[in-house]
């Protein structure tokens, strides 16, 4: 379902006389239906950078990166936002979304621009903002003024709301605390159960051996000048 093959990367700096600084070299993994995989190394090794590689945030140097049927690395910008809409959902760390737009319509965003009508799209929305503890008296404001551990449940509900067949999961458990964090890993069982092949950063190493099939150390894709 993924197939990610020697993509490497660079950065160039335009402020400093245009340096190009090479971050990965000769990337390579592979994750099929059913399997969750670790991106692991020290920080600074590009695990946040491949997983944007990925989801088409940053530009691949070289190499291709194939979700199904799509080369992420050459897409079309207009593919890449259908590939988005279908087939790969991400949860970040970080939750962006437009200001005084209400909690529960963010969590149903990804269900209605897939066509689901908005009933049912809200429905969905308030069973899995329950199911994170999110108390309801919240679902109509805006998420923006949330404590960080309310904002990443509802980034987490917003990424689990369709059920995309590849996902990417950026440290989905580092705000939550021991109920909620439970709840995140049985999500995450759940979405492998039905066949979707995730890629995650997870540094907490208890829910990383109890989701994740295998490890990739992507210090092996550091270039030994910027290692």
């Amino acid at each position: 379902m993924i197939s990610v093959e020697n993509v490497s990367k660079s950065f160039t700096l335009h402020n400093q006389g245009a340096a190009v600084i090479p971050v990965m070299r000769g990337a390579s993994l592979q994750v099929a239906r059913g399997e969750c995989v670790a991106l692991v190394g020290a920080s600074g090794a590009g695990k946040s950078t491949l997983m944007r590689m990925i989801y088409g945030n940053y530009l691949a140097a070289a190499g291709r990166i194939m979700i199904g049927d799509v080369d992420v690395a050459v897409a079309q910008p207009r593919d890449i936002l259908q590939l988005r809409r279908y087939t790969l959902g991400y949860v970040s760390q970080f939750l962006r979304v437009v200001p005084r737009v209400p909690t529960v319509a963010v969590v149903a965003e990804p269900l209605l621009a897939t066509g689901t009508p908005r009933d049912a799209a809200l429905a969905r929305a308030e069973v899995l903002l329950d199911r994170l503890n999110i108390p309801q008296r919240l679902w109509s404001l805006s998420p923006t003024t949330f404590s960080g551990g309310e904002q990443q449940r509802v980034n987490i509900a917003r990424g689990f709301a369709y059920d995309y067949p590849a996902l990417l999961l950026d440290e989905p458990t580092a705000s939550l605390d021991g109920t909620n964090r439970e709840v995140v890993m049985s999500m995450i069982e759940q979405a492998k159960a039905r066949g979707a092949a995730i890629i995650g950063i997870f540094h907490d190493e208890a829910a990383r051996a109890r989701v994740c099939d295998r490890e990739i150390d992507v210090t092996g894709f550091t270039p030994k000048a910027a290692a």
